[in-house]
């Protein structure tokens, strides 16, 4: 009897050894936020590598031969999709094919937007996402509602970001060419809708925190599926994320509430998931998007909306030269904020999609908030 005691030990030895050595799958991630949600979903088992760090945007991004090998060496690689990171559309085909890759633009129960034509918006539909339908029910718990997926699908395709490696000498000439005036409006506006790929979907999903929650579930369904020993910890963990980011949704309510209805202007119409969420209420997009320099008619077309407005806001972004917003509010009463979509300047990790979601808040409330 003791000498079977003794077996059963040294087996179950055995066992516990081989589980504390199995590594955790080798996990690539596209851009920051969905590295940090990723992250989060890891912790405590491994950690995701990043392609687009630091100050680096998708929208200009050239892959390095480290990006390369890590694409190579991936059980699992996360990213947006093609419509957002171009530049990854490719190597994902070649060096990744070994890998399991998973396209959180496709993810359950996501709530899609389609890009908005022309400069000044033609006002906004908040009943999108005002009766939080996403944090009710199954969907708080899971991230899911498939009542809205993919509710605009069937729009005109189009909207993209191209992979073509800008420098910024070549964006700098380009904001002086629309400061003296560009006849090829209705061109550029095109080209910009052609650049997404023919996805008519506005891919910056995770700045609705009930996107993010619906990316959170399916990061875990992926991770467990490739990692089953440690699928418990990733489901754990991507509840306990989940909680977190209903508690950050309540909080942003409050930051915005005092400023939802003034008016203000982007850099490129990116935010439409966040407005819609917390019912803000932009006005004008200055660019489709950052590769598509806009001619001399849209800008001054949000001019003339900026003067119409009266004192509002212009949002510039880090990545991104700020003249074409010096362009806009010169002479008139608007004020400049920048946001950040994308954490360029925030430290990679399971906290920066809060400290994003914050830093855009408080920006929108500083730059939205009469002056006294």
């Amino acid at each position: 009897m003791k000498l079977h005691r003794t077996y059963l030990l040294a087996g179950a030895l055995a066992l516990a050894g081989t589980a504390a050595s199995a590594e955790p799958p080798s996990v690539v991630t596209s851009i920051k936020p969905v590295h940090t949600l990723v992250a989060s979903v890891m912790q405590g088992i491994g950690t995701p590598i990043l392609i687009v760090e630091g100050g680096g945007s998708p929208h200009t991004y050239s892959l390095r031969p480290s990006n390369a090998r890590a694409l190579q060496n991936a059980d699992v690689i996360f990213w947006i999709g093609p419509s957002l990171e171009a530049f990854l559309d490719r190597p994902i085909d070649s060096l990744g094919k070994e890998a399991r890759v998973v396209t959180l633009m496709e993810a359950h129960g996501l709530s899609h937007v389609s890009f908005r034509e022309g400069g000044p918006f033609e006002g906004h539909a908040h009943d999108d996402h005002g009766d939080d339908d996403h944090d009710k029910g199954e969907h708080a718990k899971h991230g899911h509602d498939d009542d809205h997926k993919d509710e605009h699908k069937d729009e005109n395709a189009g909207h993209g970001h191209d992979d073509d490696h800008k420098d910024d000498h070549k964006n700098e000439h380009k904001d002086e060419h629309a400061e003296h005036g560009d006849d090829d409006d209705h061109k550029n506006e095109h080209a910009g809708h052609d650049d997404h790929g023919g996805d008519a979907r506005d891919a910056h999903i995770w700045l609705d925190p009930a996107n993010a929650k619906a990316m959170t579930h399916e990061i875990a369904e992926a991770l467990g599926e490739a990692d089953p020993a440690n699928a418990a910890r990733y489901e754990a963990n991507a509840e306990a994320l989940e909680a977190r980011i209903d508690d950050l949704t309540a909080e942003l309510r409050q930051t915005l509430e005092p400023v939802h209805d003034r008016p203000f202007i982007v850099f490129h119409d990116a935010y439409q998931h966040f407005e819609r969420r917390f019912d803000l209420n932009a006005a004008g997009s200055i660019t489709v998007s950052p590769e598509v320099i806009p001619g001399a008619e849209r800008v001054s077309d949000i001019r003339h909306k900026v003067e119409e407005l009266g004192a509002t806001c212009v949002f510039s972004e880090p990545q991104f030269t700020p003249r074409l917003v010096n362009v806009v509010t010169e002479g008139t009463a608007a004020k400049s904020g920048v946001l950040d979509p994308l954490g360029t300047g925030i430290p990679d990790g399971p906290d920066l999609y809060f400290t994003l979601l914050r830093n855009m808040a408080a920006s929108m409330r500083a730059c939205l908030s009469p002056t006294a």
